[in-house]
């Protein structure tokens, strides 16, 4: 006999993106004041206004009532390393000097299975308590510190793509690994995890000056030859090291260059920052589909620069959101949101709430070509979604009181929101907490 379907529906205020406000106006933003939100074995079933949802709801179906709480899409975030947990706020640097100073001694720590996992299961369930469903993240060159990352994940349930990081020249010895068993190290980690469950391997050379260019033609024959897998690398972020890079590949015209040159630039790749670049580089990644994640936290905190979104849309360049811990700050998408409308503020830009929240969700999900799996609500997708409380805090509740749109409630959200908004985090359907165990 068939088990009948464990049914849910959750009804609340619901917000999601058909498409991006950016490029297809303000009404590419779905929005049910008194919504329903109707979940079946882990997928949504439909959406809609309660009103008209509930009447004809299956017998048997449990009903959620959120009111007075907002259902959004789970947080996407599209690059950050859990590897650097630990270096978060880590005082006085630039890039490069950071790097030397504080990142590579802390990752050195993930030699040790046992401390890798003990960090691995922190970050997620911070992701977690931060409403991220979805994360592109950055391991160590350990092996264990992936195995790791992708146990804690699969043990609750989460969607997440990570890689071994290649690293075979300009990074200190006990960091270092050769082209050769970088790939093969990397192909094992393939062939262990990627497509398990709801698991991604993502090759991840961490950036051009610390890949010879053996390792990055290895990195990308691996591409070539199993389907689906992701690319996350480094791009453009700090005017010291693009100046190294050029010296290390004079023949490239560009930093972004150096990746088309050795097939890097493809779908399914995403380079965090690419602050400083140009259109023909634009042009370049659009017409590869390759991504950008947009990292405004660490861009501000290391002083690498401003992000030209204009330019990323102009050109069709996708692009996501990332919180880039440890150089980053705050592993709230809501925290990082309200910095990214403060970067574009001083490069003359905006950033409206609407466009805000398609990055860290639908956004997100289509820069990672996840799109047609989560991001929005539409039937069949995976039923991840975060429930945030509009009155979270005191000076929250009071400048609700005088919010008088959707896109005012959002902007308040997105500028004093962080953890504490965040209500609850729901994995296909069900309510994060404690891990399950993973055969």
């Amino acid at each position: 006999m068939s088990v009948p379907p464990v049914r849910r529906a959750f009804r609340a205020e619901i917000v999601d993106f058909s498409g991006d406000p950016a490029l297809l106006g303000e009404d590419a933003c779905r929005h049910w004041s008194d919504g329903l939100l109707v979940v079946a074995d882990g997928a949504v079933e439909q959406v809609g206004d309660a009103a008209s949802l509930l009447a004809p709801l299956a017998p048997g179906t449990e009903i959620v009532d959120l009111r007075g709480k907002l259902i959004l899409p789970g947080f996407v975030d599209t690059h950050v390393h859990y590897s650097q947990t630990d270096a978060i706020a880590s005082y006085g640097s630039q890039l490069l000097e950071w790097l030397e100073r504080y990142v590579f001694p802390t990752e050195q720590r993930f030699a040790d299975p046992a401390h890798a996992a003990e960090v691995a299961a922190f970050f997620i369930d911070e992701l977690l308590r931060n409403g991220t469903t979805t994360a592109m993240v950055f391991a160590t060159i350990h092996p264990a510190s992936v195995d790791a990352i992708f146990a804690a994940a699969a043990a609750r349930r989460m969607r997440l793509i990570a890689g071994k990081v290649m690293m075979d020249r300009n990074c200190p010895e006990y960091l270092r690994d050769t082209a050769e068993s970088a790939y093969e190290d990397s192909r094992a980690l393939i062939d262990r995890w990627h497509g398990v469950d709801r698991l991604g391997y993502a090759v991840t050379p961490r950036f051009a000056p610390t890949s010879t260019e053996r390792q990055l033609r290895l990195a990308g024959q691996l591409l070539d030859e199993v389907a689906g897998l992701h690319l996350q690398s480094h791009a453009a972020e700090n005017l010291k090291e693009i100046g190294w890079v050029a010296e290390l590949f004079p023949s490239c015209r560009s930093y972004i260059d150096v990746y088309e040159r050795f097939g890097l630039l493809r779908e399914r790749a995403v380079y965090a920052h690419c602050i400083h670049i140009d259109d023909a580089d634009r042009r370049a990644m659009a017409q590869r589909g390759a991504a950008v994640s947009f990292c405004p936290t660490s861009n501000l905190f290391l002083g690498s620069g401003l992000f030209d979104y204009r330019a990323a849309l102009q050109s069709g360049v996708a692009v996501g959101i990332g919180t880039d811990i440890g150089g980053g700050t705050s592993l709230s998408m809501l925290q990082t949101l309200g910095e990214a409308y403060k970067v574009l503020q001083m490069r003359g830009q905006t950033l409206t709430p609407r466009q805000a929240f398609h990055l860290a969700t639908r956004g997100g999900a289509a820069s990672l070509g996840l799109q047609e799996r989560i991001g929005s609500f539409g039937a069949g997708m995976e039923a991840d979604f975060v429930v945030v409380d509009p009155a979270a805090t005191p000076l929250m509740e009071r400048r609700m009181r005088a919010v008088h749109s959707l896109d005012e409630k959002l902007f308040v959200l997105m500028m004093l929101g962080d953890d504490r908004a965040i209500h609850a985090t729901y994995l296909l359907g069900e309510r994060s907490g404690p891990s399950r165990s993973v055969p």
